[in-house]
Formats: structure tokens, C-alpha cells, sequence
């Protein structure tokens, strides 16, 4: 971040400077005390559960030199700048979107139901080729991360590559006025969050708030793939929207279209781009069909910032997945068995996803173990239950189900035919580490999968522990 002056810091997060103090300015921004660092200006924010007020003390202790407050109830510290404001979240977006503004950067923007890290993560190596990115780090995709991650913003960054998440409708309407898009991704328009939303056409609608400060300039690009985004990238062209749309998918509507889709097995996919009247090939370095959409969107973004192929196809090339999405990983000494660690989240997309990566597996036995999948709402039983039909389809050997709705995952894989002997069910995670302690042979194969709230990791720290294999 470059340095800001205490009396600028306070007019762009609209607030009054009641106390100055030593420091002439802030070179950072932070929330959490036990992250920040010397130069810092502590924000306070106020949850259900928590407030950050009261840790003032120990943000001057670590070195802060202003503080913004909405709580003038207790003692202030001496020595620092004190910003007063009428909400501490709402000046930090509002600080969050002065600088980025400052900054006189574009932003690509992503979004969707399923999708948003990995094509987020391919569009920043892509990019990388050409530009100093600034690229949204982890789950910084919500109105606390978000501005966070724009206080990363260094003058050397030439463009910013911005995830932004949401659970019901505003949310990313508000992200995308923190962080105007020029161009805009969405990946996709699945289920997740129906529970809130309440049907994909909500979802949808809520996605589309991400357009809404689009004017000549700006760039979306679509999956068309997807029914209702080709359905309503039709409905932009029969209007005419102001900005441009580009569509991204295997069809013949789309712009970047993938042909001739090859599985490389683990070590990732190759396809035909077919695009601007040529051919060329492209290879990646992370499996499934799901990825190539997600690189898809990544050409589409670098081509609109004016990147040539052969940079593209080497940034795509850099890209090799993260930690808890859909890693592969040796285990078990010289037993030969492999863990797909995909525990991040999880949604009927992602499952299925998933899925098919264990299927085009060489090797052992197929094992499934899935979580509950959450906020599915009214479609949690019979999305579930499909689950459970695809993986008796697909020949998995074993099915392990942990939690609560995956027993209905168990049911769909009992009436499509899979054997009663082959399906598990746990409700904890000690249940399925339990099986897996005798239950494993070389040459297994293992996906493990759910929503977060399942906390899965745990059986993916217990088998890369190793110590049961022979």
C-alpha cells in the first residue's frame, strides 16, 4: 500500500479526525491485531459476536498509528490519530474504494456459483504474463476482504484480478461499487445458496448485480455453456447492451470455444481453442472438464487485454491448482494410493466435478467420500440423492458418507443399483478415519469432499499421516 496522510485517510473514509497524533500518515490497513503491522490504521469492526473496539489497546501495542472508531463510550489511546465515523465497515469501503480509484487501475471481476478461485487463479497467471498483478488472495471475496485486499495495491500493480462471493441479493452490488469492473467473469449458475436465494433465476439476478455499472468500455464474459447465462447473453444482444459480451464454452455460439476435449489424466487436459477464425492448442496443467471452461475465461480476458496466444497458453501453463481444490497427493509410503484432497467446499457442480476426475483415475478402487453439501435449502434431499446416483453410475467401488443429508447421497447410490455392501455412512469424521484404517488397500484411489462446515481436512491430515499403511 502506498502511504496515505492521516487527513486524507479521514475525508476518504468519511470521517473526523477528533485526535491527531505523531505518525503523518498510515502505510496500512488492518482489522485483526494479530496480523498487523507498525505504520498500520486499526479498523474495528463490529460483529454479532464480537467488537473490535475493545482490542485498541493491544492494535497501539502492536504498532498502529491511527484507528478509525464509532465507539466514543470508552477511553480512546493517546499518542495515535483517531478517525470517529458513523459505521467502521462502511469507512472501510468506502477508504477500500477511494484508493482503488487512486490507483487508476482496471479490474476484472469474477464471480458464480461454482468456479470463481480456479478461474480466478488462471485469469492472475494469464495476466502475470504481461501485467503486475494484484490478484484476490484465499476467501478475501466478501465486503471484509474485498477492501482488504485493495489496500495490497502497490503503484507498481498495473491490473486487479478480484473475486467477489455472495450468499443473497446486494452483496455484489455493493462489492462491485467498492470495486467497479471493467470486465466481468461468471463462471457459472448453480444452486449454491439456493437455500437463501431460492431458485436459480434469484441467482442468477443476484450474479447480475456485478453488471449494473457497466458502460462502453466494459467486458462481460459469459459461460455458454450455461443455460441461463446463454440465455441471458441472448437477451443482451436482442437489447443491445452499451458494453461488450463475450461467451466462452464448447458450443458453436461461443467466441472461445474448446474442441476435441483430451484428458491427460492427472497430469491435466488438452483441447482446440477455436477462436477469432483459428486453431490452437492448449494444454493445462489441472484436470476435468471444469477447468477448461475456467481457462476459456481466462483467454477471454487476457485477448481483451490485449495478450497474444503464446503468452496465454504459458501463463495457463503456470497454473497448477490449490491446496484443498482438487489436489492430487501420494500417500501411504510404497502403497501406491492417492488422495483427491478437494474439501474447500463443495456443491452439487463441484461434486460432480470432482467425480469425474476419481472415474478417468488409473489405478485401484474408486472410493468416494462425501459430506453434507449446505444452504441447498428445499433442493438439499434430491440433490443429494443425485449425487448419490451419479456415483453408481460411475462404478465407484465405495461410498463413504459423513454427516447428516449425505445419507440421502447413500440412498441415491442404493436405489441406482450401487451394492448396500459398498456404502458406508458415518456421522463424524472419527467414523470414516476409523474405516480407513483397515479398510484401505494399494492402489486405492480416494476423493474427499464436502462443505467446509464438515471440516474434511481432518481425514485428509489423518491419511497423509501414513503411519497405517505398511
Amino acid at each position: 500500500m502506498r502511504p496515505l496522510s492521516i487527513e486524507e485517510t479521514a475525508t476518504a473514509a468519511h470521517g473526523r479526525l477528533i485526535r491527531k497524533g505523531k505518525a503523518p500518515g498510515i502505510t496500512g490497513v488492518s482489522t485483526d491485531t494479530r496480523t498487523m503491522r507498525p505504520g498500520d490504521l486499526f479498523v474495528p469492526l463490529i460483529g454479532e459476536r464480537f467488537d473490535g473496539h475493545k482490542f485498541l489497546p493491544q492494535a497501539v501495542q502492536k504498532g498502529a498509528v491511527a484507528v478509525l472508531t464509532q465507539d466514543l463510550r470508552n477511553p480512546l489511546p493517546d499518542g495515535i490519530s483517531t478517525i470517529y465515523c458513523e459505521n467502521t465497515l462502511t469507512s472501510l469501503q468506502e477508504l477500500a474504494a477511494w484508493y482503488l480509484k487512486s490507483m487508476r487501475i482496471p479490474v476484472v471481476a469474477v464471480t458464480g456459483s461454482t468456479g470463481k478461485t480456479s478461474t480466478r487463479d488462471m485469469i492472475a497467471c494469464v495476466l502475470s504474463e504481461q501485467y503486475c498483478v494484484l490478484s484476490t488472495q484465499g476467501n478475501f471475496n466478501n465486503a471484509i476482504g474485498l477492501p482488504l485486499t485493495l489496500f495490497r495495491l502497490e503503484p507498481c500493480h498495473q491490473v486487479a484480478v478480484l473475486e467477489m462471493g455472495m450468499s443473497g441479493f446486494g452483496e455484489i452490488r455493493r462489492l462491485a461499487g467498492i470495486a467497479p469492473p471493467r470486465i466481468a467473469v461468471l463462471t457459472n449458475i448453480g444452486i449454491s445458496h439456493i437455500e437463501k436465494l431460492g431458485s436459480r433465476e434469484n441467482i442468477l439476478k443476484a450474479k447480475l448485480e456485478i453488471l449494473e455499472r457497466f458502460q462502453a468500455g466494459c467486458t462481460a464474459v459469459l459461460n455458454d455453456d450455461n443455460d441461463l447465462l446463454h440465455q441471458e447473453g441472448n437477451r443482451m444482444e436482442e437489447r443491445k447492451a452499451p458494453f461488450s459480451l463475450v461467451r466462452f464454452g464448447t458450443g458453436p455460439g461461443a467466441d472461445y470455444r474448446a474442441e476435441g476435449l483430451r484428458p491427460a489424466g492427472e497430469s491435466g487436459m488438452e483441447y482446440t481453442l477455436v477462436a477469432d477464425g483459428a486453431r490452437f492448442p492448449v494444454r493445462l496443467r489441472v484436470p476435468g472438464r471444469h477447468n477448461v471452461l475456467n481457462s476459456l475465461a481466462a483467454i477471454a480476458v487476457g485477448r481483451s487485454l490485449g495478450i497474444g496466444m503464446d503468452q496465454i497458453c504459458s501463463g495457463l501453463l503456470k497454473h497448477t491448482g490449490g491446496q484443498m481444490r482438487l489436489h492430487i497427493e501420494n500417500i501411504g509410503r510404497d502403497a501406491d494410493i492417492k488422495i483427491i484432497d478437494d474439501v474447500y467446499n463443495a456443491s452439487p457442480d463441484s461434486v460432480h466435478a470432482a467425480m469425474e476426475l476419481l472415474r478417468n483415475m488409473a489405478g485401484g478402487r474408486k472410493i468416494a467420500v462425501l459430506g453434507d453439501m449446505m444452504e441447498l435449502g428445499d433442493y438439499s434431499e434430491r440433490a443429494h440423492r443425485q449425487i448419490g446416483e451419479m456415483v453408481a453410475e460411475y462404478g465407484t467401488d465405495i461410498l463413504i458418507t459423513k454427516g447428516n443429508y449425505s445419507s440421502w447421497i447413500a440412498d441415491g447410490a442404493k436405489e441406482a443399483g450401487m451394492p448396500a455392501q459398498s456404502i458406508y455412512h458415518f456421522p463424524e469424521n472419527r467414523g470414516v478415519i476409523r474405516w480407513m484404517k483397515d479398510g484401505l488397500s494399494g492402489g486405492d484411489r480416494i476423493l474427499i469432499k464436502g462443505s467446509r462446515a464438515m471440516k474434511m481436512e481432518e481425514i485428509v491430515a489423518y491419511l497423509k499421516g501414513g503411519d497405517f499403511f505398511g
